[in-house]
């Protein structure tokens, strides 16, 4: 057995970071029912699903939200993936 695996600190951290992607988790699939519900409802009134300048908004609302030390770019390329597999998924949903 490695040093790191019976590491108190260590398994500490790694239990936080499983914590948290354990909410990221539920959170995505959190989006990607509401997308789902919103598609819905837009289709239903005969309105377009994909709105771009929301998308843009999203995304300049997450600039001013972010504290670091995660990078705009960073930024900006996970919420891109995000957009792109909501939709996804909302797509095969709906």
């Amino acid at each position: 057995m490695a040093a790191s695996e019976v590491d108190p600190v260590i398994r500490q951290f790694r239990d936080q970071i499983c914590d948290n992607d354990l909410k990221i988790l539920e959170l995505i699939n959190k989006r990607v029912k509401l997308v789902t519900k919103l598609w819905e409802y837009k289709r239903a009134q005969e309105l377009d699903v994909y709105a771009p300048a929301q998308e843009e908004w999203l995304l300049t609302y997450a600039d001013r939200a972010n504290k670091g030390p995660l990078s705009r770019d960073a930024l900006h390329e996970i919420y891109r993936h995000v957009i792109e597999v909501t939709q996804h998924e909302a797509r095969r949903l709906g």
